[in-house]
């Protein structure tokens, strides 16, 4: 992999040879992520003190783009190196808060206009969705979760980034397939199924109306569980609002109730979005599952392996 720096100024800086590096993909929350560690050359000091970008570059495709964090320069056994650490362009959205807002009608080019836009982050595709009720983005929230949470009740999606950094506001559609099987050269495999959590009902609570609507979970209600959760809407919510509330909450719960760990040898076999059409009979696993998150990862003495996190496709 091949790692550069934007400075501040719009410079371009190649870094040498990394010795190891880390590119986490996620799409969406918790934040894409980046490092990356290389021999310190004399006179670096201050391109990293002026570096405010990172690109990565894999096989001459892009693989990575995001902001610094943070850097040190280290002395040591193993002699004068340097790293770098950050992440993606998400985290422009996740570390700036919004101003308390209401909007009515809104649609989501105006709510791109507002949240994303001044934060230079730039827009793949858009959907057409229109708010069918008051719009309220309440004091303290992230110009993420103003984002993320329009998209979800009036369009019924997530917003993601893309590997090169570019926001996707529309329906997801689904990537390339990658087939996995006991003949593969799967390092390492893990099936985990967490039901800590995982409601089995939303009361949710109109307390102006003094009206409520309850969404329950029937699945894990039949598996013996009992966990209820209440939550107050203000006054202007509608019953379908409320409903998606319900819903939505139940879903959260149940996302991480079942997932799948591969690590396999190479470098970015799959990103978020792609799917895994799995058959490991050893392991009871078998199915067809969408990539959540990638870690693909280097080191001079453990070459290059990927871990892979996926889920059930609903």
């Amino acid at each position: 992999m091949i790692g550069r720096v934007f400075t501040s100024t719009h410079q371009v800086f190649e870094l040498p040879a990394l010795l190891a590096w880390s590119v986490v993909h996620t799409g969406g929350v918790p934040c894409d992520s980046f490092s990356v560690s290389f021999l310190f050359e004399t006179g670096m000091t201050a391109t990293l003190d002026s570096a405010a970008g990172f690109l990565a570059l894999h096989e001459g495709e892009v693989v990575f783009k995001g902001i610094v964090d943070e850097f040190s320069v280290d002395l040591d056994a193993g002699g004068l190196t340097a790293s770098i650490h950050g992440r993606g362009y998400a985290a422009r959205l996740l570390d700036n808060e919004s101003q308390p807002m209401t909007y009515q009608d809104a649609t989501l080019s105006e709510i791109l206009r507002q949240h994303v836009v001044p934060y230079g982050i730039p827009i793949a595709e858009t959907a057409d969705v229109r708010a069918s009720s008051v719009y309220t983005v309440a004091a303290g929230t992230s110009q993420w979760k103003a984002l993320e949470n329009f998209c979800r009740t009036y369009g019924g999606f997530v917003p993601r980034f893309g590997r090169d950094g570019t926001l996707s506001a529309a329906p997801e559609k689904p990537g390339k397939i990658l087939a996995l099987s006991d003949s593969d050269p799967v390092i390492a495999c893990s099936l985990q199924e967490d039901r800590y959590g995982v409601l089995t009902e939303a009361l949710i609570i109109d307390k102006t109306r003094n009206v409520s609507y309850s969404v329950k979970n029937q699945e894990r209600i039949d598996q013996g569980g009992s966990c209820r959760r209440v939550l107050y809407t203000s006054g202007q919510s509608t019953w379908a609002a409320m409903r998606y509330t319900g819903e939505y909450q139940i879903q959260q719960s149940k996302e991480d109730q079942r997932r799948v760990t591969i690590t396999l040898p190479g470098s970015f076999p799959a990103f978020p979005g792609d799917r895994a059409a799995v058959r490991l009979p050893r392991l009871g696993v078998s199915g067809m599952f969408r990539v959540c998150e990638v870690e693909n990862s280097f080191s001079c003495k453990d070459g290059a392996v990927s871990e892979l996190i996926l889920k059930p496709v609903v």
